[in-house]
């Protein structure tokens, strides 16, 4: 048996006491015992998930469980709480990301991930570092136009980084082969996607809501204005983050001429675009044009994955069959409910508004030069505690802004980074933004290596838009 899919008893030991202590710990002054409790189970959780001491389907089918049985989310309702419990299978992006796994088994049933896999190695194949620059400035490209980067992601980069990872024999069932280049690649792509999250109102559900927070606090940010502002740190970014990757977390494969001249031979060989192909562009362009124009038509972004995916299986491109054999999709469906689930339940119990409060008081009466950075840094790594971006900024953006402006910080300063934190806090772990799950689900990224890889790049985020960003926006006068 893989040892991945057993139960690591000692490991699993660890996980129950230290969630067991917390739980009997009373809940601290301000704080109902019911958002204590639930802390406990979602640390737990999260400390099991880390550990490996269950698969992660497994942890979290036990903590919906005893969110359930404890009616921690409807105190003396079983009804209701069971109901709060799988709420988090109600969410629409989470549909949206399990939509993004079968969509990229349509490009890998067709052959068409094949085929534009082999025309970007033919095309920049000299150097795996070539290659995630590709798909970093394609990210780039569909950005601004993008509402969703679950579905920029998802339904765009991954099935391309995917096919291109498996043509150069990296492939996520072999493990032995995922640092040949898939690691690296998948990392590398969710991280620019972030990037280009951060430097759009446009490229993430998330900076729209900053933006109406920040108005309702007297601070107007139109959608130049961000985009100016993300310009310098962003393209820093998007330039310095594969290489500094390639540099750390290096794929087996750099120089990739031999697959280069493979990759031409291969497009040769694959002949003229079959008829499932030209099903597959169609629906890949009806995507596309539905998610960047899909607002005026007031059509939703998982509407409009549901009706790519209903076209793919009415054409035949994709079988039912297909759809229930995509198991990295329904796993992914069941650990990151679970997770969404206890995030939101935490915001409603109270727990993320306490600890604002206690923020608060700690910052009240300092400097704003030396309040500022510890603001960003508190709002930044409080991120563990979210599955989703828009959880976090509604639970957290108004709140932390207005202490901004309290101490004296610049409000559109203090408005523009905590919007920017609103993409790039992302790297922390597996589930805390949209696309995490869809590239994390694809396998060929250990949880350590995402999450020690995650924080390493969360300072080196934090210091190039901090650094350069604040020479910038000194030039620009926004303080």
């Amino acid at each position: 048996m893989d040892s991945e899919k057993e139960v690591n008893l000692p490991k699993l030991a660890v996980t129950l006491v230290t969630g067991l202590v917390i739980y009997f710990v009373p809940a601290p002054s301000g704080l109902t015992p019911e958002a204590w409790h639930l802390f406990a189970i979602f640390f737990a959780a999260i400390l099991g998930i880390i550990l490996k001491a269950m698969p992660m389907g497994s942890i979290s089918l036990i903590s919906i469980a005893l969110v359930a049985f404890l009616q921690l989310l409807a105190p003396g309702k079983a009804g209701d709480s069971i109901k709060m419990a799988l709420s988090g299978f109600n969410n629409p992006t989470i549909w949206m990301i399990t939509i993004a796994f079968f969509i990229s088994r349509g490009f890998i049933k067709t052959g068409l991930g094949k085929r534009i896999a082999y025309w970007f190695i033919a095309k920049l194949g000299n150097s795996t570092l070539g290659i995630a620059y590709g798909l970093t400035f394609a990210d780039l490209c569909f950005a601004p136009a993008t509402p969703s980067n679950t579905a920029r992601a998802g339904g765009i980069i991954m099935p391309i980084m995917k096919s291109i990872s498996m043509s150069m024999g990296s492939t996520p069932e072999d493990h032995a082969s995922h640092k040949k280049v898939g690691a690296y690649l998948t990392l590398n792509s969710y991280y620019s996607n972030l990037i280009t999250s951060g430097m759009f109102i446009t490229a993430t559900a998330s900076n729209s809501m900053c933006q109406k927070f920040a108005k309702d606090l007297g601070v107007e940010i139109s959608w130049t204005g961000w985009a100016v502002a993300a310009l310098v740190p962003g393209l820093l970014s998007i330039l310095l983050i594969p290489l500094i990757l390639y540099k750390i977390y290096p794929p087996e494969i750099k120089d990739a001429k031999i697959y280069k001249a493979e990759a031409v031979k291969n497009l040769q060989e694959l002949g003229s675009i079959t008829k499932n192909e030209y099903f597959m562009i169609f629906a890949f362009f009806l995507l596309l044009f539905l998610w960047i124009f899909g607002a005026t038509f007031n059509i939703d972004a998982t509407v409009a994955a549901l009706i790519g995916l209903s076209f793919l299986l009415m054409s035949n491109v994709l079988t039912w069959e297909d759809v229930k054999s995509e198991k990295g999709a329904w796993d992914t469906m069941v650990w990151f409910s679970a997770l969404v689930m206890m995030a939101e339940g935490l915001s409603k119990l109270g727990f993320i508004g306490w600890f604002s409060e206690i923020i608060k008081g700690q910052v009240l009466g300092m400097p704003w030069i030396w309040a500022f950075p510890l603001i960003i840094l508190i709002y930044y790594y409080s991120h563990y505690l979210f599955a989703s971006a828009t959880a976090h900024v509604a639970a957290m953006y108004t709140a932390f802004l207005a202490i901004s402006i309290a101490l004296g910080i610049p409000g559109k300063l203090a408005a523009l980074m905590l919007g920017f934190c609103g993409s790039i806090f992302g790297v922390l772990t597996h589930y805390g933004h949209g696309p995490a799950p869809v590239l994390f689900g694809l396998g060929y990224v250990d949880l350590k290596d995402w999450w020690k890889m995650g924080f390493l790049f969360s300072v080196i985020l934090l210091i190039i838009w901090m650094g350069t960003g604040a020479l910038w926006w000194k030039i620009l006068g926004i303080y």
